[in-house]
């Protein structure tokens, strides 16, 4: 079985993309505290969602944001100038948003993701 769940801060603000048909790809790098270390100790992983979680997350988080990701760990291998390479990240199936309203990093303004309590308003021409 190959789960990966992971709970971390974003390092930098993500990367959105889209495939040559049209697929919605982000990248973003979480940092995960090691929770056994007696110094601070962080590992920094690599993360890859598609389609709406890929455009959620560029939507909503941004450097700093708390997140849970829960997907599998992938390996890719190629070789360069006759040298093996490998590349491992993480392929998110979920990406949580933790945490409330935060500050964004580039402009200080709130972002978009509605905090626990508070109420938020529906469209009225939705027809249920």
């Amino acid at each position: 079985m190959n789960t990966a769940n992971l709970v971390g801060r974003l390092c930098a603000d993500p990367s959105l993309t889209y495939s040559q048909t049209g697929v919605a790809v982000c990248k973003f790098t979480l940092a995960v505290n090691r929770p056994f270390s007696k110094e601070k100790t962080a590992d920094f992983l690599p993360v890859i969602c598609f389609k709406a979680t890929a455009e959620n997350v560029a939507n909503y988080l941004f450097k700093g944001s708390e997140a849970s990701v829960t997907g599998s760990i992938q390996t890719s291998t190629w070789e360069k100038d006759g040298v093996k390479q490998y590349k491992t990240e993480i392929l998110a199936e979920r990406v949580g948003f933790i945490g409330g309203k935060a500050q964004q990093s580039n402009n200080n303004t709130t972002s978009g993701n509605p905090a626990f309590g508070t109420e938020v308003q529906l469209d009225e021409t939705i027809p249920f």
